[in-house]
């Protein structure tokens, strides 16, 4: 991990205290920089998700990525500002009822702040969620207008007891996942067992090869905004703001990799390839 040439990716000017309110603004500028993208599944490329392959990736080319390469980034950049972090897998649950069971395929980061347990999570493709601290029922609001829960709902005093994050908020400001309402509604949900890098690489690649999933089928893109959320699936673009939400239709590939560099982030040069344009 070259720490400096990450700061500068992400816009960051010096390194920032280690503390709860410097992890925030490290994760929230690494979550404004970065954008959320599956487009190397799309176009029949390995997801790696070692150290160096990251990097190289996401700082050196200038690329985005999906949870498993975001959060190896933002735990490298934790441990290289001195702050211990293990992985945590989770199961999504957006647009799921209640009693599905998914597999975890979502990594998130406990993280050791101030002596205490806190949710980090660089790699989600939602809102602009500044880490939560480990405790049933904290809460935190976003930029996009929209309140986020952590709840244990696993039984009192099992140290691999569930937790659940929740959202409620504007639907116009998701991926087009979220029901219609805004009230309450899952994120994922997660326990505190131990994950080793065998887990990571078996999650990782049944995300990334699995037929018929949205990984493996659809064309994503997300990014929070300063004040408000893009999305991109396939061709259709939705920016949500304070003056509204704006929807269209991506005419062709330059178009494309435009929008991916102007909006999200994303330095993609060969667009043109992506089975979008086939």
């Amino acid at each position: 991990m070259d720490i400096d040439r990450y700061l500068a990716r992400i816009g960051l000017a010096s390194r920032p205290s280690m503390d709860a309110e410097g992890m925030a603004a490290l994760q929230s500028a690494h979550r404004l920089a970065i954008g959320f993208e599956n487009l190397d599944v799309m176009l029949g490329r390995p997801i790696r998700i070692d150290g160096a392959s990251v990097f190289e990736k996401l700082v050196s080319q200038g690329r985005g990525g999906y949870c498993f390469e975001q959060n190896r980034l933002f735990a490298d950049a934790l441990a290289a500002l001195g702050v211990p972090s293990r992985p945590l897998l989770a199961r999504v649950r957006l647009g799921l009822s209640e009693d599905a069971k998914p597999p975890r395929t979502h990594v998130c980061l406990l993280a050791e702040v101030e002596g205490r347990a806190w949710l980090a999570d660089a790699g989600f493709g939602g809102s602009n969620l500044a880490p939560l601290p480990l405790e049933d029922g904290a809460e935190a609001r976003t930029s996009d207008d929209a309140r986020h829960r952590l709840r244990r709902v696993g039984e009192r005093g099992e140290p691999g007891g569930e937790w659940l994050l929740e959202r409620a908020g504007p639907v116009s400001a998701t991926d087009g996942r979220a029901a219609a309402h805004g009230d309450w509604q899952a994120q994922y949900t997660f326990d505190l067992s131990d994950v080793v890098p065998d887990d990571l690489e078996q999650a990782n690649y049944w995300t990334s090869t699995r037929p018929g999933t949205r990984f493996t089928t659809l064309h994503v893109s997300s990014i929070p905004l300063a004040n408000g959320f893009a999305s991109m699936v396939d061709r259709d673009l939705t920016v949500h703001g304070p003056d509204g939400t704006e929807r269209r239709e991506i005419a062709d590939a330059t178009e494309y990799a435009r929008t991916l560099r102007e909006v999200f982030r994303i330095d993609l040069p060969d667009a043109e390839h992506l089975p979008l344009f086939r």
